[in-house]
């Protein structure tokens, strides 16, 4: 059946001498694996819209197994995205996690509105690594693995000094620190803006700044979670973390 979708390119796999299997997060039907004959000859007329991170409206014979693209145009190509090593590496990041998360054509259009805005918002150079910490803390859902953030994970309080616990899946009030002696300590900002980020609308993001220390804690918290429940193994994570290393910038 011919079918058109608008849809992001979240991963490809080169197949044979020219062709690609693309990923597409489709608006309509969700995951779904298409080949795309030929895109790797510079002259197709499927090359630039087979390209990794990639919006656009594709039209394609869709079957129980791979479709085959017919053709396809650009609607957003994130230019400023592939310039630039380290948005590249935060926006491969991302989509390598929806992939990874999501199961074949599921469709979640609230998903493909997030992962179109982060793409956006790193696109117009917002701060990478912030945007990828609100997506991984909007994927807990996703994969169904959300921490109890609302609260003491064990006694329900919501007032005190707040560490978070893996083990306990969610923060614990400083009363109850003692049901898990790995307790993260963590500053009361990180903790506020874990919170944030769960629940926070990208489209409504306003100019965010946060310290060096606070993003490490974090990135603590969130990377352990992600180890702890998920699962998942991801290819772009360790050279994500090479880059953050170097990151010369440090804000206060």
């Amino acid at each position: 059946m011919l079918t058109t979708a608008e849809g992001i390119v979240i991963r490809t796999i080169d197949y044979g001498e020219s062709n690609k299997i693309i990923t597409l997060f489709t608006k309509e039907y969700g995951k779904i694996g298409i080949m795309a004959r030929g895109a790797k000859k510079p002259k197709s007329r499927v090359s630039a819209v087979s390209q990794l991170l990639v919006y656009g409206s594709f039209l394609f014979y869709q079957s129980s197994g791979l479709g085959t693209l017919q053709q396809g145009e650009i609607i957003e190509s994130f230019r400023e995205v592939r310039n630039d090593l380290f948005r590249a590496s935060y926006a491969s990041y991302v989509v390598e996690l929806t992939d990874k998360l999501m199961d074949e054509r599921q469709p979640n259009q609230a998903l493909f509105a997030l992962l179109c805005q982060t793409l956006r918002l790193l696109n117009n150079d917002v701060d990478g690594e912030i945007l990828m910490r609100i997506f991984e803390m909007k994927m807990l859902s996703v994969a169904g693995i959300s921490p109890q953030l609302d609260c003491c994970s064990n006694c329900g309080n919501v007032e005190g000094e707040f560490a978070f616990s893996i083990q306990e899946a969610g923060f614990l009030c400083h009363r109850c620190y003692s049901k898990d002696r790995h307790v993260i300590k963590i500053s009361a900002r990180a903790a506020k803006l874990l919170r944030q980020f769960y629940y926070i609308d990208l489209h409504r993001l306003g100019t965010i700044s946060v310290k060096k220390e606070t993003k490490q804690e974090l990135g603590l918290v969130i990377s352990a979670y992600y180890d702890q429940y998920s699962g998942i193994t991801l290819k772009s994570k360790r050279f994500l973390e090479q880059l953050e290393r170097m990151d010369p910038t440090d804000e206060s």
